[in-house]
């Protein structure tokens, strides 16, 4: 369970009181066309990057493709049409996913955040082990079992603040404030994180899905300094109801100040993630970029320093 007061999590009863009662109230501000949503071919090395170079490219949501030490890692891949159990129903994707994955240079390693359908998800799971059966998968606790019922061989579990690595690249599991279930009855009986990488010449920090928690600067100074922090921006309206679970564009600020005092003068730049590829929430889709890029200029920060990717962007760090 979160250990902190702020993350007390709401029930059925309040989100029936928000979604038949509260919408009918406050309606939905409109969303925009989804052809704002611009994909672009992405620039990933291929087979691998240089040992010294560090490439991100947005798959979409808090899908990523990063090449770090010489390895290609996936995190929180989904590849699905909807972030649903069944890909008839749910969440459907705005944007398709932004690199095919037929054109996915080869997977070293897998990172998975928690059990939600919008990062775990059972088709792309099976996909890649049948394409990548020697991956490495690494998940927090309780998630193992359901990813090598679909086929997966090598799997690490971890808890907050444990290590692991795999060839040049140390990975550490570390807090988020969140929760786990993928069924009716079941919550919060996997473990819910995000991942530091760290090579001989970068260090990356993935939040995965979290509200703002007291642990980001305990994260920047035990794991840290870090080249780049990837933080979710979206999924916040109503906050009485999101507020414990996912940030919002202020929150992610915070997080940024929180972890740029432990960088020892090293500058950090900030991605964004959770946002623009599936509808969640009451906000409008193409809002949580446009509050994240005020809190930026508001902050005095370098305006370089925030990346709002476009859906398959790579961005590179030698």
């Amino acid at each position: 369970m979160n250990p902190w007061p702020s993350a007390e999590l709401h029930g059925f009863l309040d989100f029936f009181k928000w979604t038949l009662i509260e919408r009918r109230r406050n309606p939905r501000l409109p969303d925009p066309d989804p052809a704002i949503f611009v994909r672009v071919a992405p620039e990933f090395v291929v087979p691998r990057a240089a040992p010294d170079e560090l490439t991100i490219t947005w798959v979409g949501h808090t899908s990523f493709l990063v090449q770090i030490a010489g390895l290609n890692i996936l995190t929180d891949p989904i590849w699905s049409e909807r972030a649903s159990p069944i890909q008839l129903v749910g969440p459907r994707r705005w944007v398709p996913p932004a690199v095919e994955f037929d054109r996915l240079p080869p997977i070293d390693a897998v990172v998975i955040s928690h059990d939600h359908y919008d990062h775990l998800d059972a088709g792309t799971i099976s996909r890649i082990t049948r394409r990548y059966p020697a991956v490495m998968w690494f998940a927090p606790l309780g998630v193992g079992e359901f990813l090598r019922q679909r086929g997966a061989r090598e799997v690490t579990e971890r808890d907050w603040w444990q290590e692991s690595s795999i060839g040049g690249l140390g990975l550490t599991c570390v807090p988020a404030q969140h929760f786990s279930g993928r069924t009716l009855g079941k919550r919060n009986t996997t473990l819910w994180c995000g991942w530091t990488f760290r090579s001989a010449h970068q260090a990356v920090f993935f939040a995965g899905d979290t509200a703002f928690h007291p642990e980001f600067g305990t994260i920047g100074r035990r794991c840290g300094p870090f080249d780049v922090a990837i933080l979710p921006i979206g999924a916040y309206e109503p906050r009485w109801f999101m507020g414990s679970v996912h940030m919002n564009p202020e929150d992610s600020m915070k997080a940024v100040v929180q972890l740029s005092a432990a960088q020892s003068g090293k500058r950090l730049a900030m991605v964004a993630a959770h946002w623009g590829t599936f509808k969640l929430t009451d906000e409008p889709m193409d809002e949580p970029p446009s509050k994240m890029r005020e809190e930026w200029r508001a902050s005095g920060l370098e305006r370089n320093d925030l990346w709002i990717m476009r859906h398959g962007e790579t961005r590179i760090v030698r």
